[in-house]
C-alpha cells in the first residue's frame, strides 16, 4: 500500500514523529477502520501551503478551534492522502493551483502527528474525543490565487509570514509540537 511505504520510507527528525509514525503504523496494520471517522483514531491529513519562496504560510481561521491553522481534513474512506490534502486546500481557501513538493528523500510526508481532538459539536451533533492520524504534506501555492472562506468551516483565510503563524495561532500544543516543527522544515528546503 502506497501511504504505509510512505510512512515507512519516512525519517523521523524527533521522538514525538519516530513515536507517532510507529503508532501509525499498527493503526494501518490492526484497524480496516482507520480510514473512516469511526475509529477512535483515524486517519487525516494537512496540507501545509507555502509560497515558492517559503516566507509565507497560507492559515484559515478555524471555527471549532477558535483558532488560525493550517489546512486539512479527514481521509473519509480516501487512499491517497496527498490528494485529500489538496482537495482540502481547495474547499477551505478556493486555491485551486497547490502542488505536493518532496518533503525528504524517499517519502513525500513532511511531518507525522497522532493530534488529540476533544469532543465538541458539530453542526448540531455531538462529536466524542478521538485523534487524528495526521499526515502532512508540503504543498506550494502562488498567493495572488484569490481566496475565500469555507463558512461551515472557517471564518478567514490570509497568507501570513511564517514568523507570525505561532503569534496568529492561539494553540499552545500545536505551536509547540506542530507549526515550530513544520517552519524550520520550511526555512530547511
Amino acid at each position: 500500500m502506497a501511504l504505509i511505504d510512505d510512512i515507512e520510507a519516512f525519517e523521523p527528525g524527533c521522538e514525538q514523529e519516530a513515536a507517532d509514525r510507529e503508532l501509525f503504523l499498527q493503526r494501518l496494520a490492526c484497524d480496516p477502520e482507520v480510514w473512516v471517522r469511526t475509529s477512535p483514531a483515524h486517519l487525516a491529513t494537512s496540507a501545509w501551503t507555502v509560497d515558492a519562496q517559503g516566507e509565507q504560510a497560507l492559515l484559515v481561521y478555524h471555527k471549532i478551534y477558535d483558532s488560525w491553522s493550517w489546512v486539512g481534513g479527514h481521509a473519509d474512506g480516501e487512499r491517497d492522502l496527498a490528494a485529500v490534502a489538496l482537495r482540502e486546500l481547495e474547499e477551505e481557501t478556493g486555491v485551486t493551483g497547490g502542488r505536493v513538493v518532496p518533503a525528504q528523500t524517499g517519502s513525500p510526508i513532511l511531518s507525522l502527528e497522532a493530534l488529540p481532538v476533544a469532543g465538541h459539536m458539530r453542526r448540531g451533533a455531538w462529536v466524542p474525543s478521538h485523534a487524528h492520524l495526521n499526515v502532512t504534506y508540503l504543498v506550494v501555492a502562488d498567493p495572488t490565487e484569490p481566496l475565500r472562506i469555507a463558512p461551515d468551516e472557517n471564518a478567514g483565510v490570509r497568507w501570513a509570514p511564517l514568523d507570525d503563524v505561532a503569534r496568529l495561532s492561539t494553540e499552545p500544543w500545536m505551536c509547540e509540537h506542530v507549526y515550530t516543527k513544520l517552519i524550520a522544515r520550511t526555512r530547511r528546503r
